[in-house]
């Protein structure tokens, strides 16, 4: 019988000996009372080329996630819509495009950075941010770090976060990471979190899960939130 813990993405990566070694992570998962969605870089940038294999799209495209940014949009779309149903806080992050707030691009490695439009750091249309939403913009990979993210959570009286977007192994790992330093309860949607590397993707997704965070699958996420909305509407 499957191991419910760690029946996820990695299974065909991650080997029994290390599996073994992780055991005593193992726990309950779950969703607290008082949540918010997270979505990390939802931006063009990430979907540019379509829903190509990445080795294909980045030629010319070298920021996008292809074909696993695009899976991504349907199980995103349904937490969306189970999240709004609940009347759940959302809150979005972007790369800082204005000038005035990003005067001069400070670098920690000579990895060659891409110059792009600010168009491209728009929110995708397919879950376009609604009135009420918050659009936060930050200069690091994580959403937490010189952003007022963690004082909204907190006025907010959140105790877990539902998060989820691009990169697995890059800003949606450090926000994850940010996120449970801060002392909230970090939830990854599987299926909604997407990386150039599925290789990267699904090592990530094991390493966050046995640390720093409960990995669920969107299904499940959202069949929790439908439920508390239907209790809601009843009360």
């Amino acid at each position: 019988m499957t191991d419910s813990f760690e029946d996820h993405c990695w299974k065909d990566v991650v080997p029994a000996d290390i599996l073994d070694l992780y055991k005593h992570y193992k726990r309950d998962l779950y969703i607290g009372p008082n949540v918010a969605l997270v979505a990390i870089d939802l931006y063009e940038l990430s979907y540019q080329g379509g829903a190509k294999p990445v080795a294909e799209v980045t030629k010319d495209y070298p920021s996008s996630c292809g074909i696993h940014a695009w899976n991504a949009i349907p199980h995103t779309q349904k937490l969306f819509a189970a999240a709004r149903a609940l009347g759940l806080p959302i809150f979005y992050t972007t790369g800082e495009t204005r000038e005035a707030s990003k005067p001069v691009f400070v670098k920690s490695t000579n990895r060659r950075m891409s110059k792009n439009g600010p168009e491209v750091y728009n929110i995708k249309s397919e879950f376009a941010p609604q009135a009420g939403d918050v659009v936060i913009t930050k200069q690091r990979a994580s959403g937490f770090f010189g952003t007022p993210l963690v004082a909204h959570l907190t006025q907010l009286h959140i105790d877990t976060v539902i998060i989820f977007g691009e990169s697995t192994s890059g800003c949606v790992r450090a926000s994850t990471v940010d996120g449970y330093s801060y002392g909230f309860h970090m939830v990854m949607a599987e299926e909604c979190c997407f990386d150039r590397s599925p290789l990267s993707h699904k090592v990530n997704l094991f390493d966050l899960h046995h640390k720093y965070a409960d990995v669920m699958k969107t299904a499940d996420i959202v069949a929790e939130l439908e439920s508390r909305a239907t209790r809601k509407a009843a009360e």
